[in-house]
């Protein structure tokens, strides 16, 4: 028996795919079959297995666990609930691995699966790897056994652990994803006033699509801070591994930009520490940490690569333009956006400012957002290392982490190949307008001599 994956689950960071088209049941059996496969050959016997809300996501998550079982590795179901809640679950358990079904802040039509192993991001090489060992038939044989555990109080305790901060008012947008029932819990727990959003888990997103990146998705916390006067909003994506958060006026505070409030914290405790941020962050990331005494560090886009590299470093912090915030620092190490929630309201108290006062006082930057446009698998990093050439000959200043981040007086412009997806990734910043239109256009310019068009 064999099972040969569609070439566009393998990502680099992940498995992901569209639910009748390019993932079924027989995929999650095949990765229970070969994840349970590589636990017993490295001398494990335990996987935790959990689940997001999407409407195929307890289909999946069956025929994983069977997989596993059959596969001779005893499952611990922790059931529905936000991907950190896995991460936190394969920490305490004393379990080998662990598996999350989830779309993340797909489409609900995608879903996937998140990987963890020894504590440890399980990404790029490994996932293909599953996929070699399915592709052979190459898996143990045996019969698991399953347990249900119910974790969520543990989880929500914990996030709460140490508490120190004051007593705010809130507002929290669950966008009808994983992370809902977890937030009830904890407005339970903290001091202060909330107010909660879209709570029910329900994958058809009635409300607005869960992806706190995007701020049309953040209208409805926008709405509700600034008519009842709240201190500040917080918003989860789908598995709630991403934050988004808004100040008393509704602005939103990115995902670098909360970076660096984050590290004037951590920095008071771990001074000169090396903190991890993408490509795709501000240059205006890079120098508060630099004028804080630490040390920034630029690393490749996605979650499981910055997990490897601080725990490679020894950073205490790190994390994503797009929401992921990874503590070291009295956590483990993993993206939790609901943990991260929790620091943020420690933070506010120990820094004495609220958040409006803390946007106020960030550099004023002049920046696009994500630019993504489809480019052909087969031509995307060949388009890069083109443009690479170009940009050396003519003496550019550039660093190449992970595509091509280049400087220019004022400001940057990136371009990367996106490791999920058929497409190019374009990204700049400036400090005014007309220099931010120049890059844009010198970008566009350098990709027509590649003859891409981005549209």
């Amino acid at each position: 028996m064999s099972h040969r994956f569609h070439p566009t689950l393998l990502r680099e960071y992940d498995m992901r795919g569209v639910v009748g088209d390019t993932l079924g049941a027989a995929d999650a059996y095949a990765v229970g079959r070969s994840f349970g496969t590589v636990i017993r050959r490295a001398g494990g016997s335990r996987v935790a297995v959990g689940l997001d809300g999407r409407l195929t996501s307890a289909m999946l998550e069956e025929a994983l666990v069977r997989g596993l079982s059959d596969a001779g590795v005893d499952v611990l179901r922790i059931g529905l609930g936000p991907t950190p809640m896995l991460y936190y679950a394969e920490s305490v358990s004393g379990v080998d691995g662990g598996i999350q079904v989830t779309g993340s802040h797909n489409p609900p039509d995608h879903n996937g699966f998140k990987f963890v192993h020894r504590h440890a991001a399980y990404f790029g090489e490994d996932i293909l790897h599953l996929g070699a060992l399915a592709a052979a038939g190459d898996w143990t044989q045996g019969a698991g056994r399953v347990e249900t555990v119910a974790i969520m109080d543990r989880y929500a305790a914990r996030l709460v652990e140490g508490f120190d901060g004051a007593a705010w008012r809130i507002g929290w947008d669950a966008g009808n994803g994983a992370a809902g029932p977890v937030v009830e819990k904890l407005v339970k727990l903290l001091p202060g006033e909330h107010h909660m959003l879209f709570t029910q888990i329900d994958g058809n997103f009635p409300h607005h699509h869960p992806d706190p990146t995007i701020e049309a998705n953040l209208a409805d916390l926008q709405q509700l801070v600034v008519a009842k006067k709240l201190d500040f909003g917080l918003a989860f994506d789908g598995d709630g591994d991403r934050i988004g958060v808004i100040d008393g006026k509704g602005r939103p505070i990115w995902g670098d930009q909360l970076l660096g409030i984050f590290a004037e914290l951590v920095l008071k405790t771990h001074p000169r520490a090396p903190i991890v941020a993408d490509v795709k962050a501000s240059q205006a990331l890079f120098d508060r940490i630099a004028a804080l005494g630490g040390q920034p560090v630029m690393w490749k886009t996605g979650h499981s690569l910055i997990k490897s590299k601080m725990k490679q470093i020894g950073a205490p912090l790190g994390g994503e333009m797009t929401g992921h915030v990874c503590f070291a620092d009295e956590y483990y190490g993993f993206d939790d956006a609901l943990y991260a929630a929790v620091r943020l309201i420690r933070g506010l108290t120990r820094l004495g400012r609220d958040m409006t006062a803390l946007r106020d006082a960030m550099p004023v930057m002049v920046n696009t957002p994500e630019l993504r446009f489809a480019v052909a698998e087969s031509r995307k990093f060949a388009v890069v290392e083109e443009v690479r050439k170009r940009l050396k000959a003519s003496g550019a200043t550039m660093d190449e982490t992970d595509g091509l981040r280049v400087s220019v007086p004022g400001g940057w412009w990136l371009l990367r190949a996106s490791n999920t997806q058929e497409a190019l990734v374009v990204r700049a910043e400036a400090q005014d307008e007309d220099s931010l239109s120049r890059l844009v256009a010198d970008i566009d310019w350098h990709l027509a001599d590649s003859g891409v068009i981005r549209s």
